[in-house]
């Protein structure tokens, strides 16, 4: 099988679920696992046979995606302002709507407008937060603590493979005992589960299928759970002047916002994402 009959095939077998363009897109990326040659090699060098090991490479991928695996899941990698971060069924896979958040909070320290010397991300999944604003903002000491052992150990080694240092705890960010050990924080930063259950119906079925349900879903009857919490540890460890920042469910924008009001913070902003949808919020304390 060349390099070409192979994209094509994947192509063909993804078009009935995907439509032809995404389709494409997932076949570049699979075939940039399988062989290791970017998109231009593959082109100059289409006719290349591909070995028994990338036959049966391929093969697997391409079975895995049928059954609705998402890509990254497949390739194990998948990229996070400007960086290839490791991925697996212990993490969410990050979205572009997080990196809106990543860049409101560098925006704020950088223009002054934020204090940022200390940083804590809550529920890190992947490491994603952490490690970019330890990327965008080096002298800042940034933590970040989760309740997924796996994917502690996912974040760990993105923080190695980019070469960052931040500092990791796994902790139930529900257990106040837990959290008691915590220092004070400038910025407290989280993309907290925040689906409610009855959503699941109607989402995609690879979200559903194969991403953490633990860092996606929160009861029908409590939907701001970890907002409450998290809103009442931030009043017990952030600095004077602080801030909380989230990612929400853009159904609840308004509700999470008089929910922080009414524990005393201030200055809560909602801001929309590059969608349209009300996507994330800043309170100062």
């Amino acid at each position: 099988m060349t390099i070409q009959t192979a994209f094509t095939k994947i192509i063909s077998s993804l078009e009935p679920i995907h439509g032809q363009r995404e389709a494409a897109n997932i076949a570049h990326l699979l075939m940039e696992h399988v062989t290791g040659m970017s998109r231009m090699d593959r082109i100059v060098y289409k006719d290349k046979g591909l070995e028994p090991a990338q036959e049966m490479q391929l093969e697997e991928g391409l079975q895995a995606l049928l059954a609705h695996q998402p890509i990254q899941y497949v390739t194990g990698s998948s990229w996070f302002y400007g960086m290839e971060l490791n991925v697996n069924g212990h993490v969410l896979i990050p979205r572009p709507e997080t990196e809106e958040l990543v860049e409101w909070i560098v925006d704020d320290v950088r223009t002054g407008r934020q204090a940022g010397h200390k940083l804590l991300d809550i529920g890190t999944g992947s490491g994603a937060i952490p490690v970019a604003l330890k990327k965008e903002l080096s002298a800042a000491e940034v933590w970040a603590v989760d309740v997924s052992e796996g994917a502690l150990e996912t974040a760990k080694a993105n923080a190695v493979k980019q070469g960052f240092d931040v500092h990791f705890e796994l902790m139930n960010i529900l257990d106040t005992k837990a959290t008691a050990s915590l220092p004070s924080f400038d910025i407290i930063v989280s993309n907290p589960p925040y689906i409610c259950e009855q959503e699941q119906a109607g989402m995609q079925e690879h979200v559903v299928a194969y991403e953490p349900s633990i860092a996606l879903f929160v009861p029908d009857n409590d939907a701001l759970l970890f907002y409450r919490e998290i809103g009442l540890l931030g009043k017990q460890k952030l600095h004077t002047g602080g801030a909380l920042y989230f990612e929400i469910n853009e159904a609840f924008g308004e509700e999470t916002m008089q929910l922080l009001r009414e524990q005393g913070y201030k200055d809560v902003v909602l801001k929309k994402d590059i969608f349209g949808k009300d996507r994330m919020i800043k309170a100062v304390i």
